[in-house]
């Protein structure tokens, strides 16, 4: 395992972080204790630091494992939850961005962690109605209680994200160092203006569902999914279109070139994108884990990363591709556009 810098801070957290949606059978799903230690002490053993968990995994037991997992170790791991999602239907201040629900989200999950602050704090979605200032100002109060060190963002648009680091920037609070978002070769909408602003305020990236719901896997090319794939149906219907699934074949098509898996190819195709990209890796079974974490011996060449830009592709609509036109470049750089240097200095993608 390598590493790297959360976005500009100094955190060093390792390039593959440890989702712990599955942590937890309450919903019917997921893992046992038994195989969630197992996935955990298999993470670690890599050199794995990165844990990524929320208060509403699986009503809190994803918290509770991972608490005790780290209780011996803490100090050791960068340890990261979420807050936003309503954990009391029926009341209205049990959920959203404000700071009630901040407070005393953040105060329950200490509990369930059993930890005296958490590394990273991520605001898990954004409700539309808490003024930017709010979230900004109380995300900064926590920080400054010691109980949390860095925050992030997810699942939240672009423009509101650049406000709030803006105005973090100009009233001294603390800004996100990192976003956390949907981000896979069926998922490529990011690219469009979420992924140009975390490379502007140089955060981390760490992406959620990097198999696409479990379509890049190939299974859905197959005739059965198994009960699994009934599962995952019903949260990601709209990922089995025909242009997912032309590009899951892709995928298999440069596995079997390469003899890994349709995963390996995936989160690998991942980690060779620009910028601070920490894919957020789980799995049900401790073989899945095992197979998911081998991404890391997997390197993708100059060809086959080409195959797989191409049949995954997006337009990146208005006004990016207006912009980018040779009409309106050379009407805003009289044709010097191409000689100018536009690489900006960064910092070395891994820390070695």
């Amino acid at each position: 395992m390598r590493y790297k810098l959360l976005g500009k801070s100094g955190l060093r957290v390792s390039e593959l972080c440890l989702g712990t949606m599955t942590f937890g059978e309450d919903w019917g799903w997921g893992s046992s204790k038994e195989v969630s230690k197992k996935i955990f002490e298999s993470f670690a053993e890599a050199g794995g630091n990165f844990l990524d968990t929320a208060n509403g995994y699986t009503n809190g037991t994803s918290e509770k494992m991972l608490g005790e997992f780290i209780k011996t170790d803490r100090e050791k791991f960068v340890l990261a939850t979420k807050y936003s999602f309503n954990q009391k239907p029926g009341d209205p201040n049990a959920g959203g961005n404000h700071r009630k629900n901040l407070i005393q989200s953040l105060d329950a999950s200490l509990k369930r962690l059993n930890v005296d602050y958490v590394d990273l704090y991520w605001v898990h979605a954004w409700d539309d109605l808490t003024p930017v200032e709010e979230v900004m100002r109380a995300l900064d109060d926590v920080v400054k209680q010691g109980k949390v060190l860095y925050v992030g963002v997810s699942d939240t648009p672009a423009w509101v994200i650049s406000q709030g680091n803006t105005i973090a920037q100009y009233r001294g609070w603390t800004e996100f160092t990192a976003l956390q978002i949907e981000y896979s070769l069926v998922e490529r909408t990011p690219e469009r203006d979420l992924l140009p602003m975390a490379q502007h305020f140089e955060m981390a990236v760490t992406p959620w569902s990097p198999l696409g719901g479990g379509v890049l896997t190939g299974k859905y090319n197959q005739k059965s999914a198994g009960e699994n794939g009934k599962r995952l149906e019903s949260v990601f219907t709209h990922k089995k279109s025909e242009r997912n699934l032309q590009i899951a074949q892709a995928v298999t098509e440069v596995a079997k070139q390469l003899g890994v898996s349709n995963a390996q190819v995936a989160i690998a195709w991942l980690r060779h994108q620009p910028g601070a990209i920490i894919p957020i890796l789980g799995a049900r079974t401790f073989e899945q884990w095992q197979d998911n974490l081998a991404c890391l011996n997997v390197n993708l060449s100059e060809s086959e990363l080409k195959k797989l830009n191409e049949v995954s592709a997006i337009d990146l609509g208005f006004p990016h591709d207006f912009l980018s036109s040779e009409m309106i470049r050379d009407r805003l750089h009289g044709g010097t556009f191409n000689n100018v240097d536009r690489h900006r200095t960064t910092v070395t993608q891994y820390l070695r």
